[in-house]
C-alpha cells in the first residue's frame, strides 16, 4: 500500500498524464496505471505536477523589517547604476540596532509558513553577523530550522553583510557561527574597501570554511561598478583551495558592465571552478548576464533575496513569482526559456545548493508540488500557490 497515490499527473517529460506511487518518503512507482491501494489518494486532474521549488538566497533574519526604517536605503540601493549600493548597505544596517529574538522569530516563522504555502521546501537563508548583529540573527535562524525540519530544508549561512577587514571582531564572529550550528560560510568581499582587503576578505572565509569543512556563499559585485572583480578573486581561491562545487555566487551586478571578451573568460572560470550564480533581478535594476552564462553552460539558479527589507518592498517566498518577474526583466518568454526559467526554481536551485535525490524520478525523495494549472506557462502567468504540497512523502 502506497502512503500516497496521485493520478492523473502531468509531468513535464510525458505527454500523457501518468499516476505516481509515493512511499516512505519516496517515488516508488511512475506509471500510466497504478491500481494498488493507498492511505491517501489524490487527483490532480491532468494538472501538472513538479518537484518542489528551492529558494537558494534569502535573507531570512531580515524579513519584514522595512517598516522599522526609512526608505533612503531602498532608494539609495535602486538608485541609477547601483552607484549608492554600498551606501544603501550602511544605512540599512541601522536596523541591527535593534536586533531581538523576540521579534525576528515571529516575522521568521511568517516567511517560512508562506514558502510552505507556495511549495518552496529548501531555502539557503543569510543571517547578517557582526559587531551589531552579533549571533542574534543566526540563534534565530537555527531555532526556526529545527522547528521546521519536518516540513522545510534550511541552510542557515553565516554572513558578514558589514564586512570582514572593515568590520574588526566578525571573523571571530563568523567562526562561533558555525561552532553554533550553521551550515555555509557567508561573504561580501566587494563591500571591503581596497582590492587587497577583498582579497582578505575572501581569504579569512575560506580559513573558516576549511577548517569547519562547509560550503560557501558569498554575495559578489553587487553595485554598478565596472571595476569591481570579487567574482574572478573568488573563483580563483575556489580552485586553488580545491573548493570547487562547493561555492555558490549570488547578484554579480557588476557583470551587467563587463565588456564581452572579459566575460567569456570569467564564465569559463566559473565553469572551471563549478560556482553556480544565484540571480535576483527583481531585486534591483542591474543583474547577471543570465542569458550569456546559460548559453555557455554556467549553472544559474534564481532567488527570492529580500522579503518586505531595506532593499525590496515585496516578496511572498512565491518562486512561481519570482520567474514571473524574471520572464520580463530577462526577456525570457519563449517556451524553451519559460522550462529554462522553471529549471531555475527547481532543478537547478537544487543543484546549486548541492540538493541530492532531487526530481520527480523513481527513488528521489518525494518534495513535489500539484499545480493548479497544466502547463508552464500558466504557472506563471497566475504564479498562485500550488493545490497541494508534499515534502518528504506527508501531504503538507
Amino acid at each position: 500500500m502506497f502512503d500516497i497515490l496521485i493520478k492523473n499527473a502531468k509531468l513535464r517529460n510525458y505527454k500523457e498524464p501518468k499516476d505516481i506511487g509515493i512511499k516512505d518518503g519516496k517515488i516508488v512507482e511512475i506509471s500510466d496505471t497504478i491500481i494498488e491501494e493507498a492511505k491517501k489518494v489524490i487527483d490532480a486532474k491532468g494538472n501538472l505536477v513538479t518537484e518542489s521549488f528551492v529558494n537558494p538566497h534569502l535573507h531570512l533574519c531580515k524579513v519584514y523589517t522595512l517598516m522599522k526604517m526609512s526608505e533612503n536605503a531602498l532608494k539609495d540601493y535602486h538608485g541609477e547604476n547601483m552607484g549608492k549600493a554600498m551606501t544603501a548597505i550602511e544605512l540599512a544596517a541601522k536596523v541591527k540596532e535593534e536586533y531581538d529574538e523576540k521579534w525576528i522569530l515571529p516575522n521568521v516563522r511568517k516567511a517560512l509558513n508562506m514558502a510552505i504555502e507556495n511549495g518552496v521546501l529548501h531555502i539557503r537563508a543569510f543571517a547578517d553577523v557582526d559587531s551589531k548583529a552579533k549571533l542574534i540573527g543566526v540563534k534565530a535562524l537555527l531555532k526556526a530550522k529545527e522547528e521546521f525540519k519536518d516540513k522545510l530544508y534550511i541552510e542557515v549561512v553565516a554572513f558578514p553583510q558589514d564586512g570582514v577587514v572593515k568590520e574588526p571582531g566578525t571573523y571571530e564572529l563568523i567562526k562561533e557561527a558555525m561552532k553554533l550550528g550553521a551550515d555555509i560560510v557567508g561573504g561580501i568581499p566587494w563591500i571591503e574597501l581596497t582590492e587587497s582587503d577583498e582579497k582578505e576578505h575572501i581569504d579569512k572565509m575560506f580559513e573558516i570554511a576549511k577548517e569547519f569543512n562547509k560550503p560557501i556563499s558569498m554575495l559578489v559585485d553587487d553595485a554598478g561598478d565596472p571595476n569591481l572583480r570579487t567574482l574572478e578573486m573568488l573563483a580563483v581561491k575556489t580552485i586553488k583551495e580545491g573548493w570547487e562545487g562547493r561555492v555558490l555566487a549570488h547578484h554579480a551586478r557588476a557583470m551587467s558592465m563587463y565588456s564581452t571578451p572579459y566575460l567569456m573568460k570569467l564564465i569559463e572560470l566559473l565553469k572551471k571552478a563549478k560556482i553556480g550564480v544565484i540571480t535576483d533581478p527583481h531585486t534591483g535594476p542591474l543583474h547577471a548576464k543570465v542569458k550569456e552564462l546559460l548559453t555557455e553552460g554556467a549553472l544559474v539558479a534564481l532567488g527570492q533575496d529580500d522579503i518586505s527589507d531595506a532593499y525590496y518592498p515585496y516578496g511572498r517566498n512565491n518562486m512561481l513569482e519570482v520567474a514571473f518577474l524574471a520572464s520580463h526583466l530577462l526577456w525570457m518568454t519563449t517556451t524553451e526559456d519559460m522550462e529554462k526559467l522553471y529549471n531555475m526554481i527547481t532543478i537547478d536551485g537544487a543543484k546549486s545548493m548541492g540538493i541530492k535525490d532531487f526530481g520527480i524520478d523513481i527513488g528521489n525523495k518525494a518534495n513535489l508540488v500539484i499545480l493548479n494549472q497544466n502547463n508552464i506557462l500558466e504557472a506563471f502567468r497566475y504564479h498562485e500557490k500550488p493545490q497541494y504540497v508534499i515534502s518528504n512523502g506527508n501531504l503538507i
